[in-house]
């Protein structure tokens, strides 16, 4: 794990340099091929040098990182064209990919926290850096306050366990079950924050409206999922309070799931619909997880691979409409099946990806979560049954009303995708439906 931590650090070097903005993104192709040949034991950490060490879940989710900052860079052309602190762009993304591969290979609780936080400010500088309007300091603060407000409680609760435990790796948590309320909520908020759950959700659409495509790409693919990740890890040490008191969890988060995707039909900016889409899958995947059964805990690490390559491919698709168009907004982007047929596909490919269909990722993830939920109470089926519905509907709600229609007439000077794009899409499209074929992987671990 040391030698891909050495290889980032260097990898920062190259920023210093002059047109330096493709190389970087070939280093980390490279960087991909190496960490997939990686040895994996499935069933325990492994790969271990200091504190560094991963399980399936890290590893997978160290390597959607490493593949989401390489898509990162090949959707932020326009920088390049323009030239506007371009070194500094990358150096920001590369820093961001070290301080998360961290946070996932951290073995450790304490540090665990540290780059956990650590996480946020260059994200926060990607808002406020390369964002498009004045909002988006509004926009940084609410992403800051909101993170940092439910952490502290999340190092004291850490604080505690070392002081009972003498010892913070996660690998030693289960040997303890505490059953301790505050401790619980404590430990526990932090994360459902970073989700986000309904009611703390109202940090995220700002913050993806506001942020370049950069930033929306790292915050749907990658950060929401630091949040279902440290839920994974720190519920294994609160079974018995768990199963009291995680019922609350799962209505706020059925119920919210609910409303969101009711809130999705009144959106007008495109992103903003994509962000509220997000909140309504993790709302899905925090009930999994609070079941605190094996297809929850399951179904919740596969939904966060497959809404990580999903959501980012649908906000890559978005930023290419507001290239060319200047405008997210659904009155403006209108009939475009008549400009970019190709890209109509697309669109359609995502959605319904989107939507939970097959062969995508997402359905094995639902279904998993549907049955983890179901199992551990018949009457969730009723919420299930509308947020399944309602998710279907608000895909072909921004299908059809993006690329049917009458267009507007200001969007003749018009020019159809570069092939550039249309790799990104299909580095997004084909790893979220071939995965399926090895989702034995995913699936038999525990």
């Amino acid at each position: 794990m040391m030698k891909f931590l050495v290889m980032m650090i260097f990898m920062m070097l190259l920023c210093l340099k002059k047109n330096m903005f493709w190389m970087v993104q070939n280093m980390l192709i490279m960087m991909i091929l190496l960490f997939m040949n990686l040895s994996l034991n499935i069933m325990t950490f492994c790969n271990l040098s200091y504190m560094l060490g991963c399980d399936l879940i890290s590893y997978g989710l160290i390597l959607l990182s490493i593949w989401i900052s390489f898509l990162m860079i090949m959707a932020s052309e326009n920088l390049l064209k323009g030239n506007f602190y371009t070194n500094f762009f990358l150096f920001n993304i590369l820093l961001l990919l070290l301080l998360l591969y961290l946070t996932f290979s951290m073995m450790n609780l304490f540090l665990f926290y540290l780059f956990f936080e650590g996480s946020l400010i260059p994200t926060l500088m990607l808002i406020i850096g390369w964002g498009y309007q004045p909002e988006r300091i509004q926009a940084g603060l609410y992403l800051l306050f909101y993170t940092l407000f439910a952490s502290l409680p999340l190092l004291l609760g850490i604080f505690y366990i070392y002081s009972e435990m003498d010892c913070m790796l996660m690998y030693f948590l289960k040997f303890y079950d505490y059953n301790f309320v505050f401790l619980y909520i404590c430990l526990i908020l932090a994360f459902l924050v970073k989700m986000p759950m309904y009611f703390v959700h109202l940090w995220l659409p700002k913050a993806h409206v506001e942020a370049p495509i950069s930033g929306s790409m790292i915050l749907a693919a990658i950060m929401l999922k630091l949040g279902g990740y440290g839920l994974l890890r720190v519920l294994i040490t609160l079974q018995k309070i768990g199963v009291k008191m995680n019922f609350i969890w799962v209505i706020i988060s059925l119920i919210g799931g609910f409303y969101i995707s009711l809130k999705c039909f009144c959106q007008i900016d495109m992103k903003s619909l994509i962000a509220y889409s997000s909140v309504c899958h993790m709302s899905i995947m925090i009930g999994g997880i609070m079941t605190m059964n094996y297809w929850g805990f399951m179904g919740s690490y596969i939904l966060m691979i497959s809404h990580g390559l999903c959501s980012s491919g649908m906000f890559c698709l978005s930023n290419i409409n507001y290239e060319r168009l200047s405008s997210r907004s659904l009155f403006m982007n209108k009939g475009l099946m008549n400009f970019m047929p190709s890209l109509s596909l697309w669109w359609f490919l995502m959605l319904s990806s989107n939507m939970a269909a097959p062969p995508s990722l997402n359905l094995v993830g639902e279904i998993s979560l549907i049955n983890s939920l179901i199992s551990w109470s018949w009457l969730t089926m009723i919420m299930l049954v509308m947020i399944s519905f309602f998710s279907a509907g608000y895909s072909l709600y921004l299908y059809s009303y993006t690329q049917h229609g009458s267009y507007n007439l200001g969007i003749y000077s018009f020019y159809t995708g570069v092939s550039r794009e249309y790799l990104m899409l299909m580095l997004h499209w084909l790893p979220l439906n071939m995965l399926i074929l090895k989702i034995d992987y995913s699936m038999i671990w525990f």
